[in-house]
């Protein structure tokens, strides 16, 4: 899985610098509003509100923006948004799931279908690629927050199922529905995380080319690029060569 792994650092890095701010704290204060109106408005007492906080914060989200997102769903202000997943196929046979938060399904599925479709892509049924990922909790790491050994130790303490180390850090995997406590049991160990959300992690990879990756980054950009879109993940996974021309 270290190909997968290094694919997505490279999504990761390049959506960091590509992104417009205003269109990521978009997204991301609509997170932290849904999750204050299904809960509790105090992230102490909603899991799901401190681990959208915490994004927020992680990509260096103001505070007051943070608190605004908060205000609106304490006074019912805003879109009332629906939590929708697509899924489907890009170049190569890459299976990609679509994670999208929107107050107008008929506008954001025609949106998707008709942008997997002008990438080489195809829109598929509810189910249809889901069973290659694994609904997982993720929490990362610095490199400062210590060595291989003590972030492992620190991850089984807390209940984690898997830690992966590197040279940039340090990211442990749990169940989905112990992400909250397995996140605050490390930050009691290894102070506050980087990040702390719920991913898809492939369980069945595919394996593209140069031409391949290129136009499934492609898609994934311009997927990204829609305002409803909040997440997109693949299981591409292609050689140390074709990921290091693609490396920024």
């Amino acid at each position: 899985m270290a190909g997968h792994s290094k694919w997505a650092n490279i999504q990761h890095r390049k959506g960091r610098q590509d992104a417009v701010r205003s269109r990521l704290f978009s997204k991301l204060s609509k997170e932290i509003t849904v999750a204050a109106r299904m809960g509790d408005p105090d992230p102490d007492r909603n899991p799901r509100l401190r681990l959208a906080v915490k994004e927020a914060r992680a990509n260096s989200m103001p505070k007051d923006n943070i608190e605004r997102a908060i205000r609106k769903a304490v006074g019912g202000e805003g879109d009332a948004y629906e939590e929708i997943r697509y899924e489907g196929y890009g170049p190569g046979g890459v299976a990609l799931i679509v994670e999208a938060m929107t107050d107008n399904r008929n506008r954001t599925a025609s949106t998707v279908r008709s942008t997997f479709g002008k990438h080489g892509g195809s829109l598929g049924e509810t189910g249809s690629v889901a069973f290659l990922f694994e609904r997982m909790g993720e929490v990362g790491y610095p490199v400062a927050a210590g060595d291989a050994e003590t972030v492992m130790m620190a991850a089984i303490e807390a209940g984690a199922e898997d830690v992966d180390s590197a040279d940039d850090g340090h990211v442990i995997r749990c169940a989905d529905t112990a992400l909250a406590e397995v996140a605050g049991a490390l930050e009691a160990t290894l102070g506050e995380s980087e990040t702390a959300r719920l991913i898809w992690k492939p369980v069945t990879t595919t394996t593209v080319d140069l031409d391949g990756m290129t136009r499934l980054m492609r898609l994934v950009e311009a997927l990204e690029e829609d305002d409803d879109i909040q997440r997109v993940t693949a299981n591409a996974e292609a050689p140390d060569e074709v990921l290091a021309q693609l490396s920024p």
